[in-house]
């Protein structure tokens, strides 16, 4: 499992990076493992604002649809179109290619609120893998 040191995690397995002001963010290569090959993705509405743990859009698989939620207050100002046309782009490259969208954050509390590396480590590792 792949968990990069520059970001950081939700308990649902979404992860964050800050790219200037704005937070790139998607769904972590645990939860893509857990969800099997992604077949479709509902991205969120651009210029539209988020409340932390509001749903952003969904994932589905070929085991379960999951919802993709904000981990921060923000605008979304950007989203990943390439997934609408390559949704496995989720399993070949979570942190990369497979990005779902970029906030504009209200502030950097709720960034500093997400785990950490370690503890995100320490989270997955106590679970049992399942579909979300």
């Amino acid at each position: 499992m792949l968990v990069p040191e520059d970001m950081r995690f939700t308990t649902e397995h979404e992860w964050m990076k800050w790219e200037g002001s704005n937070l790139r963010m998607g769904i972590t290569d645990y939860a893509q493992d857990a969800l099997g090959d992604v077949v479709y993705v509902s991205l969120p509405s651009a210029d539209a604002r988020y409340e932390s743990g509001g749903t952003l859009g969904e994932v589905e698989s070929t085991k379960s649809v999951s919802e993709i939620y904000a981990p921060v207050n923000g605008m979304v100002i950007s989203i990943n179109d390439r997934l609408s046309e390559n949704p496995e782009l989720i399993n070949e490259d979570p942190y990369g290619d497979g990005w779902i969208c970029l906030i504009a954050p209200d502030d950097i509390e709720g960034y500093e609120e997400l785990l950490e590396r370690d503890d995100y480590i320490t989270l997955t590792h106590d679970e049992t893998p399942r579909a979300f």
